[in-house]
Parts: C-alpha cells; sequence; structure tokens
C-alpha cells in the first residue's frame, strides 16, 4: 500500500530535487509507408504520424495535471528512414530532404519536441539508400527543426564498419559548417552509435526499431537531483551503503515512470514498451550526474576515482529500476553529456575533466561521448578516430556506446557555444595535436571481436 510519508517524499522530490519523466516517446513503424514514389511515401508518412500521435501531447498533458509529475517532453520516433529510401525509385539528396521536411512537418503538427529516426544501421556495409541519405544529413539537419539522426557504424557481432566512421567524420564537419552560425547546432541533433538499441526514448538517437510492433510507448525518467539528495543523507558511510541508496532511489524514480508509460498506454491505446531508466541531467542546478560522484566523496568529478564512481553509480541505478518494471529497457543507466549537465561544464571549465577521462568513463556509463564540444578546426579524420574509440569500447564491451559531437565553427579551447534549453552549454574541449589520419584511410571492417562467437 502507498502511505502518506511515500505520497510526501514523492512531491518533495518533484518540488525540490529536479524529479521529472524527461520524455514520453511514441515509436511508429512507417514499414508500410514506403512506395516508389517519393510524394506518395511522403503523404503515407505525414497520414500515419499524424494519426497515431494526434493525441500525445495533450494525453501528456493530462497525466502531468492529474497526477503532478512534470513530464518534460513529447516526442516521437521512426523506423530508420534508409528503408523508406530504398524503396523509392532512384533516390537522391533532394528525396531526402523532401521526407525530412515531411516529418519535421508531421511532428510539427502533433505539437512534440522532437522526432527520430531519420537513420542507418551500416555497421556491416550500405544500401545505395543508406548512403545516400547519410550524405543528405547536414542538408537535412540544416533545414529541419526538430528532425534528430542516428547511424549505426558498429556492434558486437558484426565488428566497425571503418568505411561508415571515415564518412560520418566529414558528415559531422559538413553539417558543423551547414550551420555555423548556429554554433553547429545540426550537430546536436547527430548521434553516431555502436550497438544501437531498439527502444531507446531519449533524443537525438531513438529510432523505432525492425523488431518494434506497430507503435508502441517508451517512457524515459530523470532524477540525478534526487539520487544527490539521498546520498547527502548517508555522506561518509561504505560503499555498500551508498549502492543500497542508490538502489532504492532508483526504484522510487522507475516506479513513478512506470505509473506514466502505463497511464499514457491505457489512454493511447498504444502498447507500453519500456521504461528507460537512464539519469538525465539537465543544465540546471542541482540536476547533475557530476554532482552525484562529488557527493560520493570526489573533489570535482573528472578526478582520479571518478570512474570507480560511476561504475558504483551506473550498476546501482540498474539494479533498483528492474525491481521497479518489468519492462526496464532503451539504455538504462547514467548519461555524462558535457552541455547538458552544469557539474560537468564546470569540471570541463576548470580542467578537472578531459576528453580521455570522459572516454575511460564512457566505459561503465549508459551510452558514451555525449554533446562534446571541440575546436572548430578539428579535422574530419580526427572525429572519425573518435568516433572509432567509442565504438571499439562499445564493440568489445557488449554494450551501447555514442558519439555527439559538435566541431564548433570559429571556436577554440576556451570558448563556449550555446545552445539553450536541455541542450545547455557546452565549454570547447581539447584534443590531442596528432593525427589519425592514416589509420582512418585504411578503410574496411574491423572484425568483431572473440565475444561475438556466443552461439
Amino acid at each position: 500500500m502507498i502511505n502518506p510519508f511515500e505520497i510526501l517524499e514523492t512531491i518533495n522530490m518533484i518540488d525540490r530535487e529536479n524529479l521529472d519523466i524527461r520524455t514520453i516517446t511514441m515509436g511508429i513503424s512507417l514499414k508500410n509507408c514506403t512506395d516508389p514514389d517519393v510524394d506518395r511515401a511522403c503523404e503515407k508518412i505525414y497520414n500515419k504520424i499524424t494519426t497515431y500521435a494526434k493525441d500525445l501531447v495533450k494525453v501528456g498533458e493530462d497525466i502531468e495535471k492529474q497526477f503532478g509529475i512534470p513530464i518534460i517532453n513529447k516526442r516521437i520516433s521512426v523506423t530508420p528512414i534508409a528503408t523508406v529510401v530504398d524503396a523509392l525509385d532512384n533516390p537522391d539528396t533532394d528525396k531526402c530532404l523532401k521526407i525530412a521536411k515531411t516529418l519535421d512537418a508531421a511532428a510539427k503538427k502533433v505539437g512534440v519536441n522532437f522526432i527520430g529516426g531519420f537513420s542507418a544501421l551500416v555497421h556491416k556495409g550500405f544500401t545505395k539508400g543508406e548512403r545516400i541519405l547519410i550524405e543528405s544529413l547536414p542538408t537535412v539537419l540544416a533545414n529541419t527543426d526538430i528532425v534528430c539522426s542516428s547511424v549505426n557504424v558498429g556492434s558486437t557481432r558484426a565488428g566497425i564498419n571503418m568505411d561508415a566512421v571515415a564518412l560520418m567524420g566529414r558528415i559531422i564537419k559538413e553539417a558543423a559548417e551547414a550551420t555555423k552560425d548556429n554554433g553547429g547546432f545540426a550537430c546536436a541533433k547527430l548521434v553516431v552509435f555502436c550497438n544501437a538499441v531498439e527502444d531507446n526514448p531519449f533524443m537525438a538517437g531513438a529510432f523505432h526499431g525492425e523488431g518494434e510492433g506497430d507503435s508502441v510507448i517508451n517512457v524515459g525518467v530523470s532524477g540525478p537531483g534526487v539520487v544527490k539528495c539521498a546520498l547527502e543523507k548517508v555522506k561518509g558511510e561504505p560503499f555498500g551503503v551508498v549502492a543500497e541508496t542508490i538502489k532504492n532511489t532508483a526504484f522510487k524514480i522507475t516506479r513513478m515512470g512506470q505509473l506514466v508509460a502505463s497511464e499514457a498506454s491505457k489512454r493511447l491505446g498504444v502498447p507500453f514498451g519500456i521504461v528507460d531508466l537512464s539519469l538525465a541531467p539537465t543544465p540546471a542546478v542541482g540536476d547533475s550526474v557530476a554532482y552525484i560522484l562529488e557527493e560520493m566523496g570526489l573533489e570535482k568529478c573528472g578526478t582520479h576515482g571518478t570512474t570507480a564512481a560511476l561504475a558504483l553509480l551506473n550498476d546501482a541505478v540498474k539494479k533498483g529500476g528492474v525491481m521497479a518494471s518489468s519492462y526496464v529497457g532503451g539504455l538504462s543507466g547514467a548519461f555524462i553529456p558535457v552541455s547538458e549537465d552544469a557539474g560537468m561544464i564546470a569540471a570541463v571549465s576548470e580542467g578537472a575533466l578531459s576528453i580521455e577521462k570522459l572516454e575511460a568513463m564512457t566505459c561503465v556509463c549508459s551510452v558514451g561521448l555525449d554533446m562534446i564540444a571541440v575546436p572548430g578546426s578539428t579535422t574530419a579524420e580526427t572525429l572519425s578516430c573518435i568516433i572509432a574509440d567509442e565504438a571499439a569500447i562499445g564493440m568489445v564491451n557488449s554494450k551501447t556506446t555514442a558519439v555527439r559531437i559538435i566541431p564548433a565553427p570559429g571556436m577554440d579551447v576556451g570558448d563556449t557555444v550555446d545552445f539553450g534549453g536541455l541542450l545547455g552549454t557546452g565549454p570547447v574541449m581539447p584534443l590531442s595535436k596528432y593525427s589519425g589520419t592514416d589509420f582512418v584511410a585504411r578503410g574496411g571492417r574491423i572484425p568483431a571481436p572473440l565475444q561475438s562467437l556466443k552461439n
């Protein structure tokens, strides 16, 4: 039974500790929207999205009002658009842009914050449509407002498609240049994955996987501020107590996500998919994963011990969350996006947190190098090497890793790029002065590791 103390505790989490539901994301399959004619395909896409998601925002707002739970974003994810492009007669980048603008218009019509799934899965090779879609990304992301894209370049089973890695370095560079008047904003809507998951509700990497049904509701929770406040009450206690405290807190956060997901599913008549129990920070003071790590005893996030602290946090969040919902999925853990986390921003600005340390932390966190601003002069080859490093971590450790990096045009180390809102403010981080150009130029595929042979 729910007792008055638990009710008051949840109210306090919402009012004082930045607890919220980060997103309700409706996944929609566009498999039956393919057509050789791009205009007919766009018509089918627009009609399906605006029909299926017409009540998504209203239902989210009604749940907010009834239960007093803030729901920050309402979003849509669709099946990878490369499938639609492959079905076109004579696909080209202009047709890709037309499809992207259709997604943008449909998403705006139903009032969501973002739509994800302008994506391609090329971890083993390219189809013609996939390559064309990737080539269109700089133009697409610069000429749409809320369309997000992802490209999966590797997996534990397939290895790493280094041709795709090399291509994505150039695409990111071109996307930044296409939005140079806005700090390279297009890159904030583009994620490069290894081991991408099919039920991720978080942007910019969300897409509705090939193994999913016609439509589904996935919910992403948040709550770094709640975890930090809980740890303040066990200051100086052993790590076992720290882990138990995080587990108990993650359980409570996930239960709230389960409630919202179930209600949204029932009211929309769409199957409930998963709760993603990731701790997703914001630029708001107090809503930071970095502050959780510092509450464990680190003077500043990024110092020695940070990776161990993050490993404990990530594991305890998962252990607590899985007891609160039968269907936990997505990424589920702790995000460490620099520009979206006030504590991470401070740590980078004070020189405590480097990109090398962030890379080490991605071995034990939810995703990878996320919302990293680097000098605008960074070469495409260096960007590709960064992607390759992250993909290797994901491939070898059988986990999802990702890169969302912004080579901020005209900016250098010490400058700051401001994206506003949840995307926050990114201090431009230094990179190694040495080149990996010849490494990237080899091409081909890095073979899958031995752990891929599990059958």
